[in-house]
């Protein structure tokens, strides 16, 4: 069984096909100078089914990684849905990763480009701003060198909210994972913000940088997965490192099961007693990494 995406968002009607499957751009993606691994395990995933592709300039050889594996593969380049993102806050900068991203991924346009990672209001006030970037994604909509465009956030559910509510994106890649419901913010917050306005919604983070694969207290690659198909996003991604972590995933997404609330309460029960161990194994408090220290 594969769980499909939303019938009505904006992003689906971009991918096209409906699964809930794609793979993150971190992992062996977000490394230099390791062709050989990453190109297997790109292999794997494609072979396994898995056809939406996230990279990211940031990523270290990702965006090249990528280009290499679809100019050796021109049959399964035209067969996926190719994303990237743009850092950049002002107008030039964001045009010259627009123009790199292309040449490095071997592409003449992309499925979807994003403004990646904002944070904070002089992010919004830079973007926004009459020289900003928020233009060029529009303009680079409008022309068809991207089919959509999305905004991405992982900092501040805050300032994502604006981003949703104010910009006209087709997406929003945020993170879900189960500890996002002690945090607050973006499962409660940005989501159903996105869903009023018929954005799609992109979910990261499930493992929390493997920070959250916790086995005494039931937290397995593959229940945190379930957890974050189980939420109201249309899809998921995640970084893998080998062929057999992209083979899971893309089996996980054929064979998932929604959660249902009586094993999440369970699983919170878990955590709950299972608490003082967790902190134990860290520095302090339980870190959402991506955010600081809560």
């Amino acid at each position: 069984m594969v769980i499909t995406m939303a019938e009505d968002s904006r992003l689906r009607s971009l991918i096209g096909n409906r699964q809930r499957i794609g793979l993150g751009g971190e992992g062996v993606l977000r490394t230099e100078s390791r062709d050989k691994e990453a190109l297997v395990m790109l292999d794997a995933a494609y072979d396994s089914g898995i056809r939406y592709y996230d990279s990211a300039p940031a990523y270290a050889d990702s965006e090249r990684y990528l280009g290499m594996f679809w100019r050796q593969h021109p049959e399964r380049k035209k067969a996926t849905f190719q994303t990237s993102k743009s850092a950049e806050r002002y107008a030039a900068g964001a045009e010259r990763n627009l123009e790199q991203t292309l040449r490095r991924l071997g592409r003449d346009h992309l499925g979807l480009w994003q403004i990646h990672d904002i944070r904070d209001d002089k992010d919004i006030s830079q973007i926004e701003g009459p020289n900003g970037a928020l233009r060029v994604f529009y303009n680079a909509r409008e022309t068809g060198i991207v089919k959509g465009i999305g905004v991405t956030g992982h900092y501040n559910p805050e300032i994502l909210l604006h981003a949703v509510s104010s910009w006209d994106v087709d997406s929003v890649l945020l993170p879900v994972n189960i500890f996002e419901l002690i945090f607050g913010g973006f499962l409660d917050k940005v989501i159903p913000a996105a869903r009023e306005r018929g954005i799609g919604v992109i979910g990261m983070k499930a493992l929390g940088g493997g920070n959250y694969v916790i086995p005494e207290a039931g937290l397995v690659p593959e229940t945190l997965i379930r957890f974050a198909l189980s939420q109201d996003i249309d899809l998921l991604i995640v970084g893998c490192s080998t062929p057999g972590e992209a083979q899971m995933l893309a089996q996980l997404g054929r064979i998932h099961t929604p959660m249902e609330d009586d094993e999440l309460s369970q699983l919170i029960t878990n955590i709950n007693n299972n608490l003082d161990k967790i902190q134990n194994n860290r520095t302090g408090p339980i870190i959402a990494y991506y955010r600081g220290i809560l």
